[in-house]
């Protein structure tokens, strides 16, 4: 089992920025990948950023230049960076881990953490 938590949501106003961390109770090394997904009321979960083992990162469209995804394996974090947020950005994140293999499952989630842009 692994462990993911979550800090930093909060209500921002458009324009500013947050920090979201995510704390692994698990080496984030031996992840598949990390990420952070967003659910906001009446859509479906989707993904804003995620970074592989080989430091690859990825970014949905709509947060590209704005948000930036980083870990650091020594702690075994994953921190979302947001900036210029959008009243469209409000939502709750939610990060995830992917440690599944060729013989097993690994798909974890945090409990999530409000984000809040008011205009």
């Amino acid at each position: 089992q692994v462990q993911l938590v979550e800090s930093g949501g909060g209500l921002v106003q458009a324009g500013g920025s947050l920090r979201l961390s995510c704390a692994a109770s698990r080496s984030i090394f031996s992840a598949n990948a990390m990420g952070w997904y967003r659910q906001a009321p009446g859509k479906q979960r989707e993904l804003v950023a995620t970074v592989t083992r080989g430091a690859r990162t990825n970014y949905a469209y709509s947060v590209k230049g704005r948000f930036t995804i980083s870990r650091d394996i020594a702690t075994n974090t994953v921190d979302l960076q947001m900036s210029s947020l959008k009243p469209e950005d409000t939502a709750v994140y939610y990060c995830h881990a992917d440690y599944s293999t060729a013989s097993s499952g690994g798909d974890y989630w945090g409990q999530g953490t409000q984000v809040t842009v008011s205009s």
